[in-house]
């Protein structure tokens, strides 16, 4: 049983999380492919889909205009995994403000119930790395790239905290659908992509 697994291939870290999946595949030792995608077809054959960092409303314009988008929702929806990082979350979420503008018009998933804020922690030159844990997932430190990234100030009776930075909500996991504030494609631990890999075996099985 091979798993095939893509990157959604818009926009954004996409080389970077196409070479965490594959060290994450080989260290499991799982039969398995990674690939990048665009449309609607490739998307539709996957077992698991992660969603990278860049510009969320890139990435939405362009899935919405393509297609994907509506693909993308019922797959999700009908329980294939995902991994949402940075603007993925964004993309996941089912209401997005940003700290400086406000409201904002983006084409959004709504598959998780979060209120969530962009650019929660500032700017690109505001970046930082920290210490996090995410202890429910069996990962008790991880070190968080934080880029431009959101925050979660408020989220629906059916989705988990998985991890705060500084009373922030930083990572959430509904089911089948993960989502992160800062990105683990850009350092060389490859738990979590260790651990959604194992959610796609666990949930094609």
């Amino acid at each position: 049983m091979s798993l095939n697994v893509g990157v959604l291939s818009i926009q954004g870290d996409v080389q970077e999380n196409l070479l965490s999946v594959k060290a994450a595949i080989d260290e499991l030792g799982i039969d398995g492919k990674v690939l990048g995608v665009k449309t609607p077809e490739e998307i539709s054959k996957l077992d698991g889909l992660i969603i990278p960092g860049g510009e969320s409303t890139t990435i939405g314009q362009l899935s919405l205009v393509n297609g994907s988008l509506k693909v993308l929702k019922e797959k999700i929806e009908n329980g294939m995994p995902v991994l949402g990082i940075c603007a993925g979350m964004i993309m996941l979420s089912n209401s997005a403000s940003d700290r400086i503008i406000g409201e904002t018009d983006q084409p959004l998933l709504n598959i998780l119930d979060i209120k969530l804020e962009r650019n929660s922690f500032g700017r690109q030159k505001e970046s930082f790395e920290a210490d996090v844990s995410l202890d429910s997932i069996g990962i008790p430190k991880f070190t968080g790239v934080f880029i431009r990234a959101p925050s979660v100030s408020d989220v629906g009776s059916d989705v988990e905290i998985l991890s705060k930075f500084n009373d922030r909500i930083i990572a959430v996991k509904k089911g089948n659908v993960i989502g992160t504030s800062f990105h683990p494609e850009l350092t060389k631990d490859f738990s979590l992509h260790k651990y959604f890999i194992n959610l796609v075996k666990s949930l094609k099985n």
